[in-house]
């Protein structure tokens, strides 16, 4: 049973190769107790969040709004299963049916609190997850927030799992496979911690255990597998990682591969101009972000810096770190930034993206690569909306997220951020049916 994890710009538990012995195991354990609600909205005594809906058709694809009052850091992410799309941001959760109608929502108090989400809705088990980050507590170990509901049914049992994670800082990750929940966050020095799935979807007590530094940014694992990768880019090499059962229910690192890659465009963003002012908005950054397992292929997508201008940069490479392969969407005016990635079972992609330029304020936008298209080109890029006003600059995002359709891994959906007249960002929710 193995676990997958995508490292990049994080510290790394990887020693130099000729250091390194396997199984590496983790470098302490603790029993973590869950706090159980037996319904999402707590038999409905939670506070209601009510955000978005108002579906349409734009350009053949449903569209609908997600969250409407964020700030300039919304954090937007999606997952979608179950019958279901269920929506994060910094102030909560909120779930949507399928066409595009609300259905519930709560603040991220009811989940014992945290910001910057990060969701996934697991297609072996058929359970929704996500974590929530609390860095104000006054024990100072900043916990992480797992919760994972115990079904496919969002609106039925939830167990939240508080795991301390003592200097970490903002930037954390999870992923999963079949048999393993996996998180990743800069600062500390154990900067992952794996748990048993089983475990925390039946709402068990769960031990928890910490490996020192980080393995890396977890995958999200589509393919039945239990083993959990996590991957990490480097300006001169790729390295995957992979977690295993011991044998006796202990997660350990079995192998970790290394190779050099030959990517002409690594460095960093530069920040985004925008129609109607001056200021400048944050692009992202060159990390990886949802990186997906999907027919033994690790799929990713990074916004880099190309010709001056953030550009969106997406791979395909295999287990063993082949690149099969690559392709970008770059212009030579306008910026494409906060760039994420979804691959269905068929080989399909979907790159989720917003656009801003010195003639357009920040836009919601999409591209399709079909597996029958030719490797590395995408077809045009889908508007999602248009921007009405400039923001203020600085912060943007700091995320979007584009995932899979856990139901039938065909369908591709996205969540992007859009410039509003308030100088702010809400966001729009779309489904691209290849």
């Amino acid at each position: 049973m193995t676990l997958l994890f995508l490292v990049v710009g994080l510290p790394s538990l990887i020693a130099p190769k000729q250091t390194q012995v396997f199984p590496i195991l983790p470098v302490h354990t603790e029993m973590v107790n869950p706090i159980h609600t037996s319904t999402f909205d707590k038999g409905g005594k939670a506070k209601v969040r009510k955000q978005g809906g108002n579906p349409r058709m734009l350009n053949g694809n449903l569209v609908f709004e997600g969250s409407q009052d964020g700030n300039l850091q919304v954090d937007p992410q999606i997952a979608v299963g179950g019958g279901y799309v269920m929506h994060g941001t910094n102030s909560g959760i909120i779930f949507y049916d399928k066409q595009g109608n609300y259905v519930q929502g709560v603040p991220q108090t009811e989940f014992n609190n945290g910001i910057d989400p990060k969701l996934f809705y697991d297609v072996n088990n058929h359970v929704f997850g996500f974590d929530m980050w609390v860095y104000w507590d006054k024990e100072k170990i900043k916990p992480v927030n797992i919760s994972v509901s115990e079904t496919s049914d969002p609106k039925g049992a939830w167990n939240t799992y508080p795991v301390p994670a003592p200097n970490g800082v903002d930037g954390g990750a999870v992923g999963e496979s079949r048999e393993w929940i996996g998180y990743s966050y800069p600062g500390g020095s154990e900067g992952t911690f794996v748990m048993r799935s089983d475990a925390v979807r039946k709402g068990k007590p769960a031990t928890v255990y910490h490996f020192a530094g980080s393995l890396g940014e977890p995958v999200h694992t589509q393919d039945k597998t239990d083993d959990l990768y996590f991957l990490s880019l480097t300006d001169t090499e790729v390295v995957i990682t992979r977690v295993v059962d011991k044998g006796d229910g202990t997660p350990v690192v079995a192998s970790v591969v290394r190779k050099p890659h030959d990517l002409q465009y690594m460095d960093y963003p530069p920040a985004a101009p925008q129609k109607g002012n001056d200021k400048r908005s944050a692009a992202g950054d060159r990390n990886p972000k949802n990186v997906v397992l999907q027919n033994r292929c690790l799929w990713f997508c990074q916004t880099v810096n190309i010709n001056g201008r953030a550009a969106v940069q997406w791979h395909q490479m295999t287990v063993n770190g082949t690149f099969v392969q690559s392709g970008r969407i770059a212009d030579p005016v306008n910026s494409f930034i906060q760039s994420t990635l979804a691959v269905n079972r068929h080989g399909d992609v979907l790159l989720g993206f917003q656009e801003s330029g010195p003639a357009m304020y920040i836009s919601p936008r999409c591209a399709l690569h079909k597996a029958s298209d030719q490797p590395g080109k995408t077809e045009p890029i889908i508007h999602l909306g248009e921007g009405v006003g400039p923001v203020i600059g600085g912060p943007w995002g700091d995320y979007s997220a584009t995932v899979a359709d856990g139901d039938n891994l065909k369908d591709l959906w996205t969540i992007q951020s859009i410039a509003n007249e308030k100088q702010r960002g809400s966001t729009v929710i779309a489904k691209i049916t290849p």
